[in-house]
């Protein structure tokens, strides 16, 4: 089998799996589909072991009103239960699902999800497909279609993706400006050791601060950035900046918070425009 009859069964199959997996979508059978998604409330929580793992996120109860039964349930965060709850306080909201029919197998999110279509993987394979496009054209008509085919659409989508994301960095900086000041203590500094396939060992420590707002919401939250020496800030005291509608976001340092906003925008300039530069050096070498 040659380059070219491999590159159209590569889209050919990948293309099958989208209009399966459209298809599946359509019918309101995909697993996104058939997940019961409600709003939990945490009720109670626990301050890390100093010295302890981060596995698992902060320890917490939660409970939710199950949409079958109406009945209020009351499950905990042990084990393997979705994302990380990284920060925590009693009367916060997260989001607990499960797929229909198995409230045992319930997970966790930081924040309440609304409902999914299932799109990922369909839409996933469309762009697989989208890439055997472009290698079977850099084959047959040569490979300066390659830089055509790849960067241009790329350079379009930053372009237009870029207002909203100056949009979400300008919103950004406004919260930043106007959060809260609370004092807070470093309460826990947690060590996880690991080991990878080749026996390097890695070590990754995350401090635990608690402050309380101005409301008078004790918050516990892991810290991982912004902070000077880390492994021995256990007991340290800290100043939180935090923002009163979600205390979840929050900061140790506002000014390097804003660097990073900025950066982040200067970094999306230059990728559109090495993108740009990328298809136009292809049309060119046509």
């Amino acid at each position: 089998m040659g380059w070219d009859e491999f590159l159209v069964l590569w889209c050919a199959v990948w293309g099958v799996a989208a209009l399966v997996g459209y298809g599946m979508s359509l019918a309101g059978v995909t697993k996104a589909q058939r997940t019961v998604r409600v709003t939990g409330r945490i009720r109670e929580v626990r301050e890390p072991r100093h010295g302890g793992s981060r596995k698992g996120g902060i320890w917490v109860v939660v409970s939710y009103r199950d949409p079958a039964s109406g009945q209020e349930v009351t499950v905990t965060n042990d084990g393997e239960r979705g994302e990380m709850i990284t920060a925590a306080w009693e009367g916060r909201e997260i989001g607990v699902s499960h797929l229909r029919g198995r409230p045992h197998a319930y997970r966790f999110s930081n924040t309440p999800e609304a409902p999914g279509r299932g799109l990922g993987r369909p839409s996933f394979a469309v762009f697989l497909v989208y890439v055997g496009l472009v290698v079977l054209a850099a084959v047959d008509w040569g490979w300066p279609w390659a830089l055509i085919g790849i960067s241009g659409p790329w350079a379009v989508s930053g372009a237009v993706h870029l207002p909203g994301t100056v949009r979400a960095r300008n919103r950004r900086i406004e919260r930043l400006a106007a959060m809260d000041t609370a004092q807070g203590q470093v309460v826990a500094v947690l060590k996880d050791v690991s080991v990878d396939d080749d026996g390097d060992t890695s070590t990754t420590i995350t401090p635990v601060v608690s402050f309380t707002t101005r409301e008078g919401t004790a918050v516990t939250a892991h810290c991982t950035s912004n902070l000077s020496a880390p492994a021995g800030a256990y007991g340290r005291d800290v100043t939180v900046h935090y923002t009163s509608a979600d205390p979840a976001e929050f900061t140790l340092d506002r000014a390097a918070e804003h660097r990073s906003e900025d950066r982040d925008v200067t970094f999306n300039v230059l990728a559109i425009v090495v993108l740009v530069a990328t298809a136009v050096a292809g049309v060119v070498m046509l």
